[in-house]
């Protein structure tokens, strides 16, 4: 099949994020000279280079804040880039990860609830871009984007090159975007409008769940075709877990990001966890596998906090552990941003062979899918207690273990499998570009 030159607006092919991954895995097998993207410099970082290597550095020719917030910009170069390897020093410091915790937890917060967040910046065509653009000649735009800035960035680049586009949405990032200050409906009508025009002029819209696609159907009027994240079943395959006997202190792992709508659930293992060591007299631990380690874990003895490890690390260290945990918060603003969402992980837990727990609300697409098909152990009462008694079941009841095992792997070959799916993808690209 001869592969279409595709444009990608918004999201590099990195391993730091779940849209990242979740692409790199789609265009696997894509002929590199037929693949470019457009992003900004921040996501520009751990990038995967063996899928795409060339890149366009949305930069101060295109990405343009309002006045007087243009004095706090950073100068960062605009044009093509094409990468070797992923960039030094494109992980912020010490210096960069407190400015940025600081613009995150007051500067951003402040700005949503006085209306300006949605107007303090936008990303234009340059000269220098049209020129790129014209001369790269793309078949076919895929986008991802999340924020009205990127929304009306991929509404003009589509404009600009009036080729087909597919549109994928990993979150339902347009439930939450606009939550807070007394502008907040203003702004989600707006958004909203935006997002409809971006829709209307997409070719394809493709959904992270069947769940969302259902109900995207009903919300926008339109057809979205499911894609989630695939695996390469022989790269997990590997280290997948065969022995499900537990040693004298058995470990449940988390591994990946910390932030919103996990951050409670985290901590509640840990409580529960502590609850199972000291009512049934077990030793099990929580092990952490974060960038960061959060602030809470010091307070219980069972934590334990570990580095991230490289991707290609990641079957030996799921293997490894006897439970893999998997999180989603209760609050509202949570559950409205990843109800339909599927995560990046699932498969690649799935595939482990290790036993997963899965915690969070029974209206997500993927508690009910877990709970469906009893490929986890799934817990959707906010409760310590109800956490800390599945633990124990798991933990006492060798069949359960090995049959949650089994039947994750069994679903992860038939529905995620990366050769099946990556085909699919081709033929849905293919059929728009020509």
């Amino acid at each position: 099949m001869s592969l279409p030159k595709t444009l990608i607006i918004g999201q590099p092919f990195n391993n730091n994020f779940g849209g990242g991954i979740t692409q790199a895995n789609l265009f696997g097998g894509w002929d590199k000279d037929k693949i470019a993207v457009l992003c900004t410099s921040h996501m520009f970082n751990n990038l995967n280079t063996e899928i795409c290597d060339t890149y366009y550095i949305l930069g101060n020719d295109e990405y343009k804040w309002s006045f007087p917030l243009n004095f706090l910009q950073r100068n960062i170069a605009s044009g093509p880039v094409k990468v070797r390897e992923s960039p030094a020093g494109a992980t912020a410091g010490a210096t960069g990860k407190l400015r940025t915790k600081i613009i995150d937890k007051y500067f951003y917060p402040f700005l949503e609830y006085a209306g300006l967040f949605h107007r303090m910046s936008k990303i234009t065509l340059s000269d220098k871009l049209c020129k790129w653009l014209d001369d790269y000649a793309p078949d076919v735009i895929y986008a991802q984007a999340t924020s009205r800035e990127g929304v009306l960035f991929c509404i003009a680049v589509q404009e600009y090159l009036k080729m087909p586009m597919i549109y994928h949405v990993m979150d339902d990032w347009p439930s939450t975007i606009s939550q807070k200050g007394p502008f907040k409906k203003f702004w989600h009508k707006r958004i909203d409008r935006e997002l409809r025009t971006l829709l209307n002029r997409s070719t394809i819209l493709l959904s992270i769940s069947h769940d969302m696609a259902e109900e995207y159907k009903t919300r926008y009027g339109r057809d979205f075709t499911t894609f989630h994240n695939p695996i390469e079943i022989d790269f997990w395959k590997s280290h997948q877990r065969k022995n499900y006997e537990l040693g004298s202190s058995p470990a449940i792992l988390y591994a990946g990001r910390i932030g919103p709508g996990i951050d409670t659930s985290l901590e509640t293992i840990a409580r529960a966890v502590e609850q199972v060591n000291s009512k049934f007299n077990r030793s099990v631990q929580f092990v952490l596998q974060t960038k960061d380690k959060p602030v809470w874990v010091d307070k219980y003895k069972c934590v334990r906090h570990k580095e991230l490890v490289a991707y290609s690390e990641l079957p030996r260290v799921f293997a490894e552990a006897d439970f893999l945990y998997l999180p989603y918060d209760f609050s509202e603003e949570s559950i409205r941003f990843i109800k339909f969402s599927m995560p990046t992980k699932a498969p690649e837990y799935m595939i482990s062979g290790t036993p997963i727990i899965m915690f969070g609300p029974g209206e997500t697409a993927l508690m009910k899918d877990g709970k469906r098909n009893n490929w986890a152990k799934v817990v959707t009462e906010n409760n310590i207690e109800a956490l800390a008694e599945a633990i124990n079941d798991l933990v006492t009841n060798d069949d359960m273990r090995k049959e949650i095992a089994a039947n994750a792997i069994r679903i992860a070959e038939a529905n995620y499998n990366s050769v099946k799916i990556r085909n699919q993808f081709k033929e849905v690209i293919s059929s728009i570009a020509s």
